[in-house]
């Protein structure tokens, strides 16, 4: 039995700020797959159901982002999952907005729903990074986090959550790299292909026309260029002969 949890605040005033993401990509899996009605239990949310051959417990926590850890310990402890088979989503500052990374263990990185979960369960658990950008300065965060998304953010927000519902399987498989691809085949733009290169020999486009027919004027007043051109009349070459040539002409 796998747990992913989805960080968050619970409360309809919190449903769509960046904070909330982690909620969000849960509440995508559930309907995408076909889980069961979310209900209360262990201090959160629940919703049970499969990805692939592994059985798996949506947890979302409504102990507010701060204490979070307290919602998991309990899942953890009345079900004997190991951390081992824990996974986080959560929203990640240090990511461009719809950038998306999987890894294991390592620091919180000041983010207080991973340091409660920390003090609870220790680090070595699976963690979906979900980018949302960063408002630049550090007095910024407190109030971008929890605020809504914008309409600009809508598009890039719908592709990643499709995205980790598209790789779920993949993730509760263990296989980090499926499910990267998964999500990158929903938020990477495709590139269209090169056109086709013609065959060697080939002409690259449509054959070439063949000679053109030359046409003579129609216009009997206007005779054609290509009609040839006609030798001079014998009696007009005559007139051009000196006396004694035309005597010498008479009598040859």
């Amino acid at each position: 039995m796998l747990l992913f949890v989805g960080l968050g605040n619970p409360g309809r005033e919190h449903a769509r700020q960046r904070h909330n993401i982690g909620f969000m990509a849960l509440d995508r899996i559930a309907d995408d797959h076909g889980f069961g009605p979310w209900r209360d239990k262990f201090q959160g949310q629940v919703s049970e159901g499969r990805l692939g051959d592994e059985k798996v417990i949506l947890l979302k926590p409504s102990t507010y982002m701060n204490l979070s850890g307290q919602s998991v310990g309990a899942a953890m402890r009345f079900h004997k999952i190991p951390v081992e088979d824990l996974t986080v989503l959560h929203d990640e500052l240090d990511l461009a907005p719809g950038k998306c990374r999987a890894k294991r263990g390592g620091g919180h990185a000041g983010h207080n729903g991973l340091r409660s979960i920390h003090q609870h369960c220790g680090p070595d658990y699976g963690r979906v990074r979900l980018g949302i950008g960063h408002p630049g300065r550090k007095e910024l965060v407190s109030g971008y986090v929890l605020h809504d998304f914008s309409k600009y953010d809508e598009q890039w927000l719908d592709d990643l959550l499709r995205g980790v519902s598209d790789g779920a399987r993949a993730l509760a498989a263990r296989d980090d790299a499926g499910f990267m691809n998964a999500v990158a085949l929903r938020t990477t733009p495709q590139r269209p292909k090169p056109p086709r290169k013609p065959a060697p020999g080939k002409p690259p486009g449509p054959r070439p026309e063949g000679p053109r027919e030359t046409r003579l004027s129609a216009d009997p007043a206007r005779p054609s260029s290509a009609a040839p051109a006609s030798s001079p009349e014998p009696e007009a070459e005559a007139e051009t002969l000196s006396p004694l040539e035309k005597l010498k002409r008479r009598f040859s």
